[in-house]
């Protein structure tokens, strides 16, 4: 019941602004419950030949879960500015502060045919280009790993002959900001999926 609320208000904001915000799609879902939460909403817009992102955060509430709605469009280099701005807010509140209040972008389960959410609250983004042992998603949905493709049923085999080898290594995670936001929520997926014991908590956009 709890989630047929959040998607009839989500569908009455969408349409009081006679818009829809296309959400990103996958086949699983990694949170399928977020209870006190406030929702955020970036919408897709246009002006002239440009692509706009525009927030609305009109129902936040500090101590409050925040559930990012986000039009699946959206690049990250629109997006992701954004995130960062109500990320710090979020991180500087004294007064407010609720120290177990999570941040979770949503999307739709095509499988279970249901609102599904991913955190990220400890996520820091980074606007250059990290130095390191980087895995790349492009914006042509491949993964590159020192300018090499790699097919991704092949990318946990790698990673773990690196980790054999006992070599102290922190996988840094680049998305290119030419990457639509429904592209990067497949990939976080995707890397929630892999066995990684040694990830940063940093993720560059570049």
């Amino acid at each position: 019941m709890k989630y047929f609320s959040l998607i009839i208000l989500f569908m009455l904001f969408s349409c009081g602004n006679k818009e829809d915000i296309l959400l990103p799609k996958a086949n699983t879902t990694i949170v399928k419950n977020v209870e006190d939460h406030s929702p955020i909403y970036i919408f897709f817009r246009t002006k002239g030949k440009d692509t706009l992102a525009e927030v609305n955060r009109k129902n936040e509430i500090i101590s409050t879960n925040w559930i990012f709605n986000i039009d699946k469009r959206l690049p990250l280099r629109l997006v992701i500015p954004e995130v960062m701005k109500l990320q710090q807010k979020k991180r500087e509140e004294k007064a407010h502060k609720n120290e177990l209040a999570q941040n979770y972008y949503s999307y739709a389960d095509t499988i279970g045919k249901n609102l599904a959410f991913i955190p990220f609250t400890k996520v820091f983004y980074k606007l250059e280009k990290p130095i390191g042992t980087i895995i790349f998603f492009n914006k042509n949905n491949e993964i590159l790993i020192e300018n090499q493709v790699l097919k991704r049923e092949k990318l946990q085999d790698l990673i773990n002959n690196i980790l054999s080898k006992e070599v102290a290594t922190n996988f840094l995670f680049r998305f290119d900001k030419d990457l639509s936001f429904g592209s990067y929520i497949q990939d976080k997926i995707f890397i929630e999926s892999l066995k990684i014991a040694m990830k940063s908590n940093q993720e560059f956009i570049y």
